[in-house]
C-alpha cells in the first residue's frame, strides 16, 4: 500500500516536461498572435490579381509573412525574457510553498531562456534570410518557372551564403582563438562555432543599443519638451473656437431671417464668406439656392458647425488637465528614470573598477526563488523591470531616430514585405542583446542563464567598462542637453498652475492658456493691436 502511494520519479519527471511544453507552447501561440497583429497592422496590402500565374507569388508572400511573423514573435520574447524571469524569482521566493507558483521553477526559466536562444539563431541564420531570399527569387534561367523552382533557388543561393559566412566565421575564430583544421571546426560546428556566431551577433547588437538607447533618451526629452513649451492644441484651439461662434451666430440670424421673411436668397451675400479663398464651390451655391432648400442648407451647416464647437470645447477642457498635470508627470517620470539608470550604471562601473563586482560572464550555479536578488527587495525588482522595459522603448525608438534606418521605418498599410523583414532582423538583434545590455549596465543581478552566459567576450574587462562608460557619458550629455533651463522653467511653471487648479482658485482657463504662450506671444500682441 505504501508503494502504491509513494510518487515514482519518472513519472514526475514525466509530467513536469508535459507541463513545460504545454507552457512553452501557449507563450509561443500567444506571441506569434500579437507578432502577426503587429505585422497585419503596418504591413502593405498587395493587389495580387488571383489568377494561375499569380498563385506562386501569394504562396511565396504567405510563408515568407509566416517566417517573419515566427521571428518577430521570438524578438518579442528575447526583449521580455529578463523581465519575465526578474518576476519569476520574485514571486518564488516571497511564496516558496505556495502551491499555485510550484510550476514556476527553475527548469521552466532555464528551458525558456534556451528555446529563445535557439530561435533566435533559427530565426537570425535561416528564417529571416530563406524569407527575403524566397520573396526575391523566380527561378534559375532556363528551367520552367513555378514554386519548386524558386524553393531551388533560394535553398541554392543560402547555402552558398551559409558557406560564406561558414568561412568568415572560421577566420575571425582563428584571429582570436588558436589556429585549427577546418574539418575540426566542421565536427564542432554546433558547440565551438554557432555560439562563437553569435556571440559575435550580439556584441554588434549591444553595440547597437549604446548608440539606439541614448538618441531614444534625447528623442523623447526632445518630444515631451516641445509639448512642455510649445503645446500642440494651443495653436489653433482658442481663434477656432472663436471663428466657430461668430459663424454660429452668423448662421443661426440668417436662418432665423429665412424662416420669418420666407426669402428665397439671400441679398445682400455674406461679406465674410465670399472673402474666404479657400471656401469650396458648395458653400458658395449655397446662397444661391431657393425655397426650401437654402434653409435645409443652413440648417445642415450651422449643425456641422455646432458639433465641431463643441468637439473644441471639450479639447479645451481636457487639455487643461494634460498642460497643467500629464505632460509635467510624462516629463518628471521620464527623468527620473533617466537619472536612476544613469546612477545605476556609474554605481556599477566603479564597482567593476575597484574589483568588488564580478564581470557578468556566468560561472556559478543560480537557482531560481533562493531569494531576492535586489537589495530593495520586491519594490527593487519592480524598478529594474521597469528601467529594462523603459530602455526597451529607447532603444526602438533611438533605432528609428536614426538617418538612415529611419528611411526603412514601417508605416501603417504601406511597408513591403522587404522592409517588414529588414525590420524584424533589426529588432530581434536588439532584442536578444538588451538582457546582456542590461546585465553589463549592471541594471540587475540576474545570471545570464543558458548560452547567454557563455558569450565569452562579457569576460573581458575592457569591453565591459568601456560599455558602461560610453553609455553613462551618453545618458548623461543628453540630460544636460535635453533638460534645459527653458524646459525646467515651464515644469515649474506648470506644476505651479496644477496646485492652484486643484486648490481651486481663480484661476480661469484663458489665464492657463495665455501663460503657456511662450512662443506664440508676439503674434498674439500684434493680432490684439
Amino acid at each position: 500500500m505504501d508503494d502504491v502511494d509513494e510518487p515514482d520519479e519518472r513519472e514526475e519527471l514525466f509530467y513536469n516536461n508535459v507541463r513545460e511544453k504545454i507552457i512553452f507552447l501557449l507563450l509561443f501561440v500567444l506571441l506569434l498572435a500579437l507578432s502577426y497583429a503587429i505585422i497585419n497592422h503596418y504591413r502593405k496590402r498587395d493587389n495580387i490579381v488571383v489568377s494561375v500565374q499569380d498563385e506562386d507569388d501569394i504562396t511565396v508572400y504567405k510563408y515568407s509573412l509566416l517566417l517573419c511573423t515566427i521571428a518577430l514573435a521570438v524578438a518579442v520574447g528575447a526583449a521580455l525574457l529578463l523581465p519575465i524571469s526578474i518576476a519569476s524569482n520574485e514571486v518564488l521566493s516571497l511564496y516558496p510553498s505556495s502551491y499555485y507558483v510550484q510550476w514556476l521553477n527553475h527548469s521552466l526559466i532555464h528551458g525558456l531562456w534556451s528555446l529563445v536562444f535557439l530561435f533566435s539563431n533559427l530565426s537570425l541564420f535561416v528564417f529571416l534570410p530563406f524569407a527575403f531570399l524566397f520573396n526575391e527569387s523566380e527561378g534559375f534561367p532556363g528551367h520552367r518557372k513555378g514554386l519548386k523552382a524558386r524553393v531551388y533557388e533560394t535553398c541554392t543561393v543560402l547555402l552558398l551564403l551559409s558557406i560564406f559566412v561558414l568561412v568568415l566565421t572560421y577566420l575571425l575564430y582563428t584571429i582570436f582563438y588558436t589556429e585549427q583544421s577546418l574539418f575540426y571546426m566542421l565536427f564542432n560546428l554546433w558547440n565551438n562555432y554557432l555560439p562563437f556566431l553569435y556571440s559575435c551577433i550580439s556584441f554588434i547588437g549591444v553595440l547597437m543599443l549604446l548608440i539606439c538607447t541614448p538618441v531614444g533618451f534625447a528623442t523623447l526629452f526632445t518630444i515631451l519638451s516641445r509639448f512642455m513649451i510649445k503645446p500642440q492644441l494651443q495653436k489653433t484651439t482658442d481663434e477656432e473656437i472663436s471663428i466657430l461662434r461668430l459663424e454660429v451666430d452668423c448662421l443661426s440670424r440668417r436662418l432665423d431671417q429665412v424662416t420669418i421673411n420666407g426669402l428665397t436668397y439671400m441679398s445682400p451675400e455674406p461679406m465674410l464668406e465670399g472673402k474666404k479663398q479657400n471656401i469650396t464651390r458648395t458653400e458658395k451655391e449655397l446662397w444661391t439656392l431657393q425655397n426650401g432648400k437654402l434653409k435645409r442648407g443652413l440648417t445642415d451647416r450651422l449643425s456641422i458647425h455646432q458639433e465641431r464647437l463643441d468637439v473644441l470645447e471639450k479639447q479645451r477642457k481636457i487639455s487643461v488637465f494634460r498642460k497643467l498635470f500629464l505632460y509635467p508627470t510624462f516629463m518628471l517620470l521620464l527623468l527620473a528614470l533617466t537619472v536612476v539608470t544613469v546612477l545605476l550604471v556609474v554605481q556599477n562601473l566603479l564597482l567593476i573598477l575597484i574589483g568588488i563586482k564580478a564581470l557578468p560572464l556566468n560561472t556559478r550555479q543560480f537557482t531560481l526563488g533562493v531569494s531576492s536578488l535586489s537589495k530593495l527587495g520586491p519594490f527593487g525588482a519592480g524598478l529594474e523591470i521597469v528601467i529594462i522595459l523603459y530602455m526597451l522603448v529607447a532603444s526602438s525608438v533611438g533605432l528609428y531616430s536614426l538617418p538612415i534606418v529611419s528611411t526603412y521605418r514601417p508605416h501603417i498599410k504601406q511597408t513591403p514585405l522587404t522592409h517588414i523583414v529588414g525590420n524584424c532582423t533589426l529588432l530581434l538583434i536588439l532584442s536578444s542583446a538588451l538582457p546582456l545590455l542590461s546585465r553589463i549596465l549592471g541594471i540587475t543581478d540576474f545570471d545570464l542563464l543558458a548560452d547567454y552566459g557563455r558569450i565569452e567576450w562579457l569576460g573581458n574587462f575592457t569591453i565591459v567598462a568601456l560599455y558602461n562608460f560610453v553609455f553613462a557619458s551618453a545618458a548623461t550629455l543628453c540630460l544636460f542637453n535635453k533638460f534645459t533651463s527653458a524646459v525646467r522653467k515651464e515644469l515649474l511653471s506648470r506644476l505651479k498652475s496644477f496646485w492652484k487648479w486643484m486648490m481651486g482658485r481663480d484661476y480661469s482657463i484663458t489665464h492657463i492658456n495665455s501663460s503657456f504662450s511662450v512662443d506664440n506671444s508676439p503674434t498674439i500682441a500684434k493680432k490684439n493691436s
